[in-house]
């Protein structure tokens, strides 16, 4: 049965009911239930007990307010929030690091596809989370739900038939984490996961956990996509400076800086792998080592001239450099380098005469 947004509805497996909040995908919607908690729930554990009231479009529309009764109501005293009574937070000595999951268990273990899946998104640790939970299917991004996940707990999220896991999009979340009291704001999280269909025909990809009785499929979230981007580039510094000491004789003495030094700052020369990152996050990492280069060169007493090389493109990167230069090191001059060696694509800083 397709259920509304409104429509009044009993629980099958437990007492009371409530009423339709909102539609999540075919199988999935929630409840508000007469306490006020909105529940996730399977269509087929609630049936219909009642028709949604008459929407306020079909009202007479002599009634449609005017703008002068907005201006009206404008001038009139808002009324007095009453304190809401403070919900106990569910806190666990010592689990204060953010740990969160996204989780597929199938109804039947022995054969996942036979049934459905529920997804769960777990958050294990002292933090609150407002989660927003995305579907990509190449093109665009399709909000499916937000809503909070309070400490230390799972909340059902989606459910999948075998239809869906044969064309499974990708999954994408936005997650803010925070406590009540903190020393720090916590920087939000982006994470697209891309899940194989293949995955759900196979047990072993199905583990043991800590979260669930079966065996679950778990996908960490903590790690946003830059944070990831950021590990692989900080892995990648270390294996080639490890390179470069394994072919170094060693009773050389140090090598001084150059004068003159250049910064490629082509993404591809930064990370490995850049699937995954949206342009913004490539951005941001770009611009995170043209800093890092900067304060480097400054701090050495010894680079005259530092190059960046941003390519020609679509001039995003080099307007971000350039624009950080007059923000941040007004104190140094800069001009397009050399064209015989590097065309319009690059950025030469002038650090000492």
């Amino acid at each position: 049965m397709q259920y509304r947004v409104g429509d009044r509805v009993k629980f099958l497996n437990d007492v009371g009911g409530g009423v339709v909040t909102k539609l999540v995908g075919k199988n999935m919607v929630h409840v508000e239930n007469d306490d006020g908690f909105e529940i996730p729930t399977m269509t087929n554990e609630i049936v219909l007990v009642g028709e949604p009231e008459s929407s306020p479009q079909t009202t007479n529309q002599q009634n449609k307010p005017t703008i002068t009764d907005f201006v009206r109501q404008g001038t009139q005293e808002a009324p007095k929030r009453e304190s809401a009574v403070k919900k106990e937070v569910n806190t666990i000595a010592g689990n204060d690091k953010p740990q969160f999951y996204l989780a597929f268990l199938p109804e039947d273990i022995r054969n996942p596809l036979d049934g459905v899946t529920k997804m769960y998104l777990i958050n294990d640790s002292n933090y609150s989370l407002l989660y927003n939970y995305i579907h990509f299917d190449g093109f665009e991004y399709e909000q499916q739900q937000s809503g909070t996940v309070e400490p230390n707990t799972k909340l059902l999220i989606n459910s999948l038939s075998s239809a869906d896991i044969a064309k499974l999009p990708e999954f994408a979340f936005q997650i803010i984490y925070f406590k009540d009291k903190a020393l720090r704001l916590e920087q939000p999280i982006t994470k697209q996961i891309v899940v194989s269909s293949v995955k759900f025909y196979k047990q072993g990809s199905f583990k043991a956990t800590d979260y669930f009785s079966p065996p679950a499929m778990l996908y960490k979230l903590s790690e946003s996509d830059m944070d990831v981007a950021v590990s692989k580039l900080k892995s990648k510094d270390v294996s080639d400076k490890i390179q470069v000491d394994k072919s170094r004789p060693k009773k050389t003495e140090k090598k001084e800086l150059s004068e003159l030094v250049e910064v490629d700052l082509h993404i591809h020369e930064l990370i490995d792998d850049e699937s995954g990152l949206e342009p913004k996050d490539m951005l941001e990492l770009q611009m995170k080592t043209f800093t890092e280069r900067m304060e480097e060169a400054i701090a050495s007493n010894k680079v005259k001239k530092i190059v960046f090389i941003h390519g020609i493109g679509n001039g995003v990167l080099k307007n971000e450099v350039r624009r950080e230069l007059n923000r941040k090191y007004k104190k140094y001059y800069f001009q397009d380098a050399s064209f015989q060696e590097y065309g319009y694509g690059a950025t030469m800083v002038i650090l000492r005469r």
